[in-house]
């Protein structure tokens, strides 16, 4: 009998991705749970860069805010690629490879400017991430989702610039009560499917969280995360949603339990007859992946958590300590 396995799990412990055959080294993924890696090629992203990897292109001349430059921005890296397309709930994420001080991070807001056509309410808001220090992470959110079709053009500084663009709005709701995954696109449910997620002791993160990235592939390893030989193996069609390594995943064991029980190891399970790779082609990252019924609300700083903040929560970590209009984006 197949022991049920999927990949994630409670995140409380560290667990590491296993790269495919070919790679020499393995990335950490802290506490919750699926390993992964990719057997061929790098992950798949959809027109957005991976959560620190991409530095942005010089940045055109612009008027300089009162305060003086902070030398912090010269190492700062963007979540968002070049020209691309995201979903309606991904935030702006800089990360420094530095602890920024708290007497600096009013200036590291002012000149970190965001435009967006047609103009939009936002706030950046420091973040402790799961995997840096207090400090090495900053983000920008308006205090509802992204509209559909706006135009962001990102400032760091005098250092760089960078364009992106939201896309169509996709919500998917998982139900681990019902054992459902709803999604909504632009509003409206479109599909509704079948799920398996975490089993009690080991259950599903709840709340808010935002596609990372996705892959066609990864290699999932339950010996990373004490649970002896429970799972080991390839697992398809995985979109990423934590840091600590939850994904919602093509997993065989759903073809039995979806829809009636939860048996994962905190991922949510989606069954192999086309279910989990029609999912894993709709989607892109920034769109949202929201989880009611379960225990344990994910932190911000577990990818992109952000929403599980009120906007007067995400104001106050603020160092400014308000929200700004932002001017429409120029060429």
């Amino acid at each position: 009998m197949f022991t049920p396995v999927s990949t994630g799990r409670r995140p409380r412990r560290r667990q590491r991705s296993v790269a495919a055959a070919l790679a020499a080294c393995a990335i950490v993924l802290a506490a919750a749970g699926c390993t992964g890696g990719t057997p061929s090629a790098a992950t798949e992203r959809t027109g957005t860069a991976a959560r620190g990897a991409h530095r942005p292109s010089a940045a055109p001349s612009r008027t300089a805010p009162a305060v003086p430059e902070p030398a912090a921005l010269a190492g700062a890296r963007v979540n968002v690629g070049e020209g691309a397309t995201v979903g309606v709930g991904m935030p702006i994420s800089v990360t420094f490879p530095h602890p920024v001080p708290e007497s600096q991070r009013a200036a590291i807001e002012h000149w970190l400017t965001v435009g967006t056509e047609p103009s939009v309410t936002g706030a950046w808001s420091w973040v402790k991430d799961r995997d840096l220090s207090d400090g090495q992470r900053v983000d920008y959110r308006p205090p509802a989702y992204w509209k559909p079709g706006t135009r962001v053009t990102l400032r760091v500084g005098t250092h760089a610039v960078r364009h992106f663009g939201i896309g169509r709005s996709l919500t998917a709701t998982v139900d681990v009560g019902s054992h459902t995954m709803t999604v909504e696109e632009d509003g409206e449910p479109t599909t509704r499917i079948p799920v398996t997620a975490g089993r009690p002791g080991l259950d599903t993160w709840n709340g808010t969280m935002v596609v990372l990235d996705k892959q066609p592939q990864v290699y999932m390893d339950s010996r990373t995360v004490d649970l002896g030989d429970a799972y080991r193996g390839y697992y398809a069609w995985a979109v990423h949603i934590t840091t600590s390594g939850t994904y919602v995943h093509q997993n065989p064991n759903a073809d039995t339990y979806a829809g009636r029980s939860n048996v994962t190891h905190g991922c949510v399970g989606l069954a192999t007859d086309g279910t989990a790779e029609r999912f894993y082609r709709r989607v892109i990252p920034g769109d949202v992946i929201r989880v009611t019924g379960s225990k344990d609300t994910v932190e911000a700083g577990n990818g992109y958590g952000d929403w599980n903040l009120t906007w007067s929560a995400w104001l106050s970590h603020s160092a400014s300590r308000k929200g700004a209009t932002a001017a429409s984006p120029r060429p």
